[in-house]
């Protein structure tokens, strides 16, 4: 199937109210589907499938920098990344970051944009106060639930 064509299909997805989608081109088949804001899904079940017998490697002791990142961050409310991306201070290259250590910001303001699949998501303080610390740079990739901002 035209990859135009899929494209085409997931703008009518989400202009419409549908859940899922499913298209059959011949021995093509196209299933799309997304779940609606604020829901949470279950992970499928897990299928197992019988490996040959390898001999594993010896486990190594993983750091535990989110525990002592969590410990060393200010007193105040954490803003942690929504989605995995690239994140990015400024609306483009040249233009000033949209907020700096000690500025004042309201709820719903914008503290940054995050890009994930060509599509840039601002992201907003969620309480009002003064950013303490900026936890992240621009341009660093970002993980789901990354600590990114301080707000007190």
């Amino acid at each position: 199937m035209d990859l135009r064509k899929i494209k085409k299909l997931i703008d009518l997805l989400e202009e419409s109210n549908l859940a899922e989608l499913e298209i059959k081109e011949g021995e093509e088949v196209v299933r799309l589907s997304r779940v609606p804001k604020g829901t949470v899904t279950a992970a499928p079940a897990a299928v197992h499938v019988p490996m040959p017998a390898v001999a594993a490697p010896a486990p190594v002791a993983a750091p535990v920098v989110a525990g002592e990142a969590a410990a060393n961050l200010p007193a105040g409310h954490v803003v942690k990344a929504p989605m995995v991306g690239t994140f990015y201070a400024s609306a483009s290259p040249g233009a000033p970051a949209f907020v700096k250590v000690g500025q004042q910001v309201k709820a719903g303001e914008t503290l940054g944009i995050i890009e994930a699949m060509k599509m840039f998501n601002q992201i907003e303080a969620d309480v009002s106060g003064t950013v303490q610390a900026i936890l992240i740079d621009n341009g660093q990739p970002v993980e789901f639930d990354q600590p990114m901002f301080v707000i007190a």
